[in-house]
């Protein structure tokens, strides 16, 4: 049976379903086949998963230039708004395992946005900040992901965009 990729969903419950490339084909198959997706438009759990997807990768094309994943914008914002932040803190809050955002941070510190201190009341604990370099690209990344987040007001509708924030924001609560 032939490898497929599920592509976009269609309002009408279908989705487009693109044959694999093979390994080095570099032309992709000028025909897409639909599959009906049955049950799968009722799951929420798929339909977030699609829209997260459209998302990311909406996001990571408008901020490419910068060279910014979402989850290096998610940490910049948070110490924007906490500055004296510790890792702990911040892993606990964003949900990201302390080891990773180790890896996270060490990249943010490498390009001069973040500056990791040694807390002075604990000194098992880091406090994160921005630096200058730090503040001045984040205007360029929230300049950026504004037209993201119109793009996302296009295609659902700006009351449909207020209506998934509302939704949405009960999950980032837990």
């Amino acid at each position: 049976m032939p490898d497929h990729h599920l592509a976009a969903s269609q309002p009408n419950g279908r989705a487009h379903v693109r044959p694999a490339r093979a390994r080095g084909s570099a032309a992709p198959h000028a025909r897409a086949q639909r599959a009906d997706l049955g049950r799968l438009t009722s799951h929420l759990g798929y339909l977030v998963r699609r829209a997260q997807l459209w998302i990311f990768q909406d996001f990571i094309r408008t901020l490419a230039k910068l060279n910014i994943r979402p989850a290096q914008y998610s940490v910049l914002l948070m110490i924007e708004a906490n500055p004296g932040l510790s890792q702990a803190t911040l892993a606990q809050t964003l949900g990201i395992e302390r080891a990773r955002l180790v890896r996270l941070l060490d990249g943010l510190e490498a390009r001069r946005f973040v500056q990791r201190r040694r807390s002075k009341s604990d000194r098992r604990s880091h406090i994160l900040s921005l630096t200058p370099q730090g503040r001045g690209a984040l205007g360029q990344m929230k300049a950026l992901a504004d037209q993201h987040e119109q793009r996302l007001a296009q295609k659902v509708g700006v009351r449909g965009r207020k209506t998934l924030l509302r939704l949405l924001s009960v999950f980032a609560a837990d």
